[in-house]
């Protein structure tokens, strides 16, 4: 392949491409684009409870319910080691779960911990 095909490729893909707006927390700053696909009623980013969170010695733990994010059908445990958290717009612990419930995509940790 030529290198103006390639890039005629990628333009076509880039001009058709409608990549997922990211959404408003409750409290108002928004969600990554990276991390969330969807708006405000179908997003995949969530506040969820403080009580699903725990930490332990190489990260923080989370275990959600349904109902603790509306994405979630039936019980999931995720591990979040502490390098690969984002810090939270306010004092809540949000999750973005993408490409299903089975994976956590982002994870929003408030500045200081708990």
């Amino acid at each position: 392949m030529n290198r103006a095909w390639c890039f005629s490729a990628a333009l076509a893909i880039l001009s058709c491409w409608n990549g997922a707006d990211a959404h408003d927390t409750e409290s108002g700053w928004t969600y990554p684009p990276a991390c969330c696909g969807g708006d405000q009623e179908r997003g995949d980013c969530q506040e969820i409870p403080n009580t699903s969170v725990s930490t332990g010695p190489d990260g923080f733990r989370v275990l959600l319910n349904p109902g603790d994010h509306h994405l979630v059908t039936r019980q999931h445990f995720f591990r979040i080691p502490y390098g690969d958290t984002i810090p939270s717009g306010d004092s809540h612990f949000h999750i973005c779960l993408h490409p299903t419930e089975d994976h956590a995509n982002c994870f929003f940790a408030p500045p200081d911990g708990f």
